[in-house]
Protein backbone atom coordinates (compact mmCIF):
# COMPACT_ATOMS: atom_id res chain seq x y z
CA UNK A 1 0.00 0.00 0.00
CA UNK A 2 1.76 3.13 -0.85
CA UNK A 3 1.57 5.79 1.77
CA UNK A 4 1.98 9.82 1.43
CA UNK A 5 5.58 9.08 2.86
CA UNK A 6 6.22 7.14 -0.04
CA UNK A 7 5.00 10.16 -2.70
CA UNK A 8 6.64 13.42 -0.94
CA UNK A 9 10.48 13.88 -0.12
CA UNK A 10 12.00 17.43 0.28
CA UNK A 11 13.62 16.79 -2.71
CA UNK A 12 10.08 17.49 -4.10
CA UNK A 13 9.19 20.96 -2.31
CA UNK A 14 10.15 24.08 -2.92
CA UNK A 15 8.73 27.04 -0.41
CA UNK A 16 10.04 29.79 -3.21
CA UNK A 17 8.44 28.85 -6.85
CA UNK A 18 9.78 31.11 -9.28
CA UNK A 19 7.47 31.06 -11.64
CA UNK A 20 5.34 33.30 -12.80
CA UNK A 21 2.28 31.82 -14.67
CA UNK A 22 0.89 28.30 -14.28
CA UNK A 23 2.58 26.73 -16.72
CA UNK A 24 6.34 27.59 -16.11
CA UNK A 25 4.98 26.48 -12.29
CA UNK A 26 4.24 23.15 -13.26
CA UNK A 27 7.06 22.30 -15.41
CA UNK A 28 9.32 23.77 -12.18
CA UNK A 29 7.45 21.10 -9.71
CA UNK A 30 8.09 18.83 -12.94
CA UNK A 31 11.96 19.44 -12.31
CA UNK A 32 11.41 18.12 -9.16
CA UNK A 33 10.41 15.10 -10.28
CA UNK A 34 12.65 14.44 -12.80
CA UNK A 35 15.65 15.25 -11.19
CA UNK A 36 14.56 12.11 -8.61
CA UNK A 37 13.74 9.82 -11.00
CA UNK A 38 10.12 9.88 -10.94
CA UNK A 39 9.13 11.25 -14.45
CA UNK A 40 11.51 10.10 -17.31
CA UNK A 41 10.21 12.37 -19.44
CA UNK A 42 9.15 15.81 -18.23
CA UNK A 43 8.18 17.82 -21.86
CA UNK A 44 5.36 14.89 -22.56
CA UNK A 45 4.74 14.73 -18.77
CA UNK A 46 4.08 18.50 -18.62
CA UNK A 47 2.11 18.28 -21.47
CA UNK A 48 -0.14 15.86 -20.02
CA UNK A 49 -0.85 17.75 -17.17
CA UNK A 50 -0.92 21.07 -19.32
CA UNK A 51 -4.06 20.03 -21.33
CA UNK A 52 -5.64 18.85 -18.66
CA UNK A 53 -5.44 22.66 -17.05
CA UNK A 54 -6.56 23.60 -20.46
CA UNK A 55 -9.92 21.13 -20.79
CA UNK A 56 -10.83 21.47 -17.47
CA UNK A 57 -10.73 25.38 -16.79
CA UNK A 58 -7.63 25.16 -14.39
CA UNK A 59 -7.35 23.30 -11.11
CA UNK A 60 -7.58 26.04 -9.00
CA UNK A 61 -9.73 25.98 -5.73
CA UNK A 62 -10.00 28.55 -3.14
CA UNK A 63 -8.41 29.75 -0.56
CA UNK A 64 -5.00 29.90 -2.87
CA UNK A 65 -5.11 26.54 -3.77
CA UNK A 66 -4.27 24.77 -6.65
CA UNK A 67 -3.58 20.57 -7.08
CA UNK A 68 -2.54 19.94 -11.14
CA UNK A 69 -2.41 16.38 -11.90
CA UNK A 70 -1.40 14.20 -15.01
CA UNK A 71 -1.31 10.34 -15.53
CA UNK A 72 1.73 9.62 -18.02
CA UNK A 73 3.30 6.94 -19.12
CA UNK A 74 6.86 9.38 -18.59
CA UNK A 75 5.75 8.78 -14.91
CA UNK A 76 7.80 6.00 -13.74
CA UNK A 77 7.01 6.10 -10.13
CA UNK A 78 4.13 8.27 -8.54
CA UNK A 79 4.98 11.39 -6.91
CA UNK A 80 3.36 14.14 -5.21
CA UNK A 81 5.46 17.58 -5.36
CA UNK A 82 4.60 20.89 -3.83
CA UNK A 83 5.59 24.54 -4.33
CA UNK A 84 4.93 27.88 -2.89
CA UNK A 85 4.29 31.13 -4.93
CA UNK A 86 4.92 34.50 -3.32
CA UNK A 87 2.61 36.07 -6.18
CA UNK A 88 0.21 33.49 -6.57
CA UNK A 89 -0.73 31.94 -10.03
CA UNK A 90 -4.20 32.29 -12.10
CA UNK A 91 -5.17 28.57 -12.01
CA UNK A 92 -8.64 28.97 -12.40
CA UNK A 93 -10.27 28.92 -8.94
CA UNK A 94 -13.93 30.01 -9.47
CA UNK A 95 -13.59 32.94 -6.76
CA UNK A 96 -10.71 34.12 -9.21
CA UNK A 97 -8.17 33.98 -5.97
CA UNK A 98 -4.52 33.39 -7.27
CA UNK A 99 -3.05 29.80 -5.74
CA UNK A 100 -0.30 30.16 -3.76
CA UNK A 101 -0.61 26.47 -2.56
CA UNK A 102 0.69 24.21 -4.87
CA UNK A 103 0.43 20.83 -5.32
CA UNK A 104 1.49 18.69 -8.37
CA UNK A 105 0.64 15.09 -8.42
CA UNK A 106 1.98 12.66 -11.11
CA UNK A 107 1.09 9.02 -11.50
CA UNK A 108 1.58 6.09 -13.85
CA UNK A 109 -0.34 5.56 -16.63
CA UNK A 110 -1.49 1.74 -15.06
CA UNK A 111 -2.31 3.64 -11.54
CA UNK A 112 -6.41 3.75 -11.45
CA UNK A 113 -6.89 5.70 -8.65
CA UNK A 114 -3.74 6.46 -6.73
CA UNK A 115 -4.07 10.06 -8.03
CA UNK A 116 -7.67 10.21 -7.36
CA UNK A 117 -6.84 9.17 -3.72
CA UNK A 118 -4.36 11.69 -2.86
CA UNK A 119 -6.23 14.34 -4.71
CA UNK A 120 -9.71 13.57 -2.80
CA UNK A 121 -7.38 13.42 0.67
CA UNK A 122 -5.34 16.68 0.18
CA UNK A 123 -8.17 18.27 -0.62
CA UNK A 124 -10.40 16.92 2.30
CA UNK A 125 -7.46 18.13 4.47
CA UNK A 126 -7.09 22.07 2.76
CA UNK A 127 -10.56 22.85 3.75
CA UNK A 128 -9.02 23.43 7.20
CA UNK A 129 -7.27 27.20 7.74
CA UNK A 130 -4.60 25.55 10.11
CA UNK A 131 -3.66 23.46 7.52
CA UNK A 132 -3.09 25.64 4.94
CA UNK A 133 -1.19 27.95 7.12
CA UNK A 134 1.10 25.58 8.63
CA UNK A 135 2.16 25.57 4.57
CA UNK A 136 2.20 29.06 4.28
CA UNK A 137 4.74 29.27 7.51
CA UNK A 138 6.92 26.22 7.23
CA UNK A 139 10.24 27.47 6.94
CA UNK A 140 11.92 24.50 5.14
CA UNK A 141 10.95 21.67 2.60
CA UNK A 142 11.11 19.12 5.31
CA UNK A 143 9.38 21.44 7.25
CA UNK A 144 6.69 20.71 4.71
CA UNK A 145 6.86 17.41 4.68
CA UNK A 146 6.31 16.80 8.17
CA UNK A 147 3.36 18.95 8.36
CA UNK A 148 1.75 16.49 5.10
CA UNK A 149 2.57 13.63 6.57
CA UNK A 150 0.94 14.38 10.06
CA UNK A 151 -2.38 15.80 8.25
CA UNK A 152 -2.47 13.80 5.58
CA UNK A 153 -3.20 9.29 5.30
CA UNK A 154 -3.65 8.16 1.71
Amino acid sequence: MTTISDLITPALVTTDLAATDTRTAIDELAQLFEADGRVTDRTAYVETVWAREQETGGTGMESGIAIPHGKSGAVARPGLAFGRSRHGLDFGAEDGTPADLIFLIAATEGDDDLHVRVLSRIARRLIHESFRMALREADSPASVVEIIEQEVEL
